[in-house]
């Protein structure tokens, strides 16, 4: 049954979410995933089941991929509604999902293993190489510009700024990309992210030089 409830879930995230273009598709989600799953089996922790589905579900009803935050939330319950899985089973997952998002550094305090990995999982795919090619997406997608000098990097957001505030491509490295590395839960995804957040640094460098118009 477990497999049958999985490949139906895959299914409804595909649709949902296959042809995304801010950095929110089936890709990231399968690589939030395959995260999990690895962080799981090396720290030999959590519950495999409640991970994947957490995993594969995670950004179903995020408000900026949905006409409201109400409307997100709904979209997840109608299809929980069509897994046959214990209500216990069911609240953890939501649990899981509403509490791992960053809201501009107020998120939620995790209340179990399965939301520390799943959210280790989403945050080692927002850093490194596919981190930085998610935020430029994720910028064009939403009419920021790439860099602006004048613009100031946000040190302190409330949760409505760090989603509406004016802000672009390069500042979202200093609000939010390069601050994940220290926000970790294991030692799996901190040994993960380490190579991602010299990979990120070595990028802004180089950036600047190309910007200032350095030749070397």
């Amino acid at each position: 049954m477990i497999d049958k409830i999985i490949e139906q879930t895959e299914e409804f995230v595909r649709n949902q979410l296959g042809e995304d273009s801010t950095g929110h598709d089936w890709f990231h989600v399968d690589r939030v995933r395959r995260n999990a799953i690895h962080i799981s089996k090396a720290e030999q922790q959590g519950d495999p089941f409640i991970i994947e589905m957490a995993a594969l579900l995670h950004d179903i009803p995020d408000e900026k991929l949905n006409y409201s935050e109400e409307a997100g939330k709904q979209k997840l319950e109608s299809f929980m509604e069509t897994i046959p899985l214990k209500d216990v089973e069911k609240n953890h997952i939501r649990e899981i999902i509403f509490s791992i998002s960053y809201k501009g550094g107020h998120g939620s305090k995790l209340s179990s293993v399965e939301a520390k990995i799943v959210q280790d999982a989403d945050r080692l795919d927002a850093i490194g190489a596919i981190g930085i090619a998610r935020a430029f997406a994720y910028g064009g997608k939403k009419g920021q510009s790439i860099y602006d000098p004048a613009i100031m990097v946000r040190e302190t957001m409330s949760q409505e700024e760090y989603r509406r505030g004016k802000s672009t491509s390069i500042h979202h490295f200093y609000e939010k990309l390069l601050k994940l590395k220290d926000l970790l839960n294991t030692e799996t995804a901190m040994q993960m992210a380490e190579p991602r957040q010299q990979m990120m640094q070595s990028f802004l460098e180089q950036f600047y030089r190309e910007w200032n118009g350095q030749q070397s």
